[in-house]
């Protein structure tokens, strides 16, 4: 099956590098396959407007450029906090932390700098501003089922063996 835009399951193996750098910033090879509903957003815009068109077993390197991965950097999205914010953890420039936005939903920071008053975070995805270069393998590609449409989720948001054991055919 060739891939279409929306209402399609497709199933990648791929590996991701800043464009122009040798350094893997993600990959899932020899991993469990990424699958996701074409049309809907669970991938990042120009990685899946490329995969349309391919077709099961076919590889392909895809340059995606930062306007359609994670977006432009926004110099904006820097915060300034007191340091008692971040008592009991160990800062260092470049850490990683996990707090809750306005909504509930979790909302990743990267510590920029610091000093005995204050914490600068940077609220950018740590991909923003940068081009991307994906190797792909499309490992599977079909028709979405009536439950995966409306649930939005691989599957109709059942759980899986994970084997294919079940006869769920993963």
């Amino acid at each position: 099956m060739t891939i279409t835009n929306e209402n399609c399951v497709v199933g990648i193996e791929y590996e991701v590098k800043e464009a122009g750098t040798t350094e893997v910033v993600d990959s899932n090879t020899g991993g469990q396959p990424l699958e996701f509903i074409m049309g809907i957003g669970q991938i990042i815009p120009g990685l899946e407007k490329a995969l349309v068109g391919m077709s099961k077993d076919e590889s392909g390197d895809i340059l995606v450029p930062a306007n359609e991965a994670y977006g432009e950097y926004n110099s904006e999205a820097l915060q300034t906090l007191p340091i008692e914010q971040f008592e009991g953890v160990e800062l260092k420039d470049g850490l990683t932390l996990y707090g809750q936005g306005e909504n509930g939903e979790t909302v990743q920071v990267t510590v920029k700098s610091f000093n005995d008053k204050d914490v600068v975070v940077d609220f950018n995805h740590p991909l923003a501003g940068k081009d991307l270069m994906f190797s792909v393998t499309v490992l599977s590609a079909r028709e979405a089922t009536a439950d995966e449409i409306s649930s939005g989720q691989v599957g109709g948001g059942e759980e899986h063996c994970g084997s294919g054991s079940c006869g769920c055919g993963h």
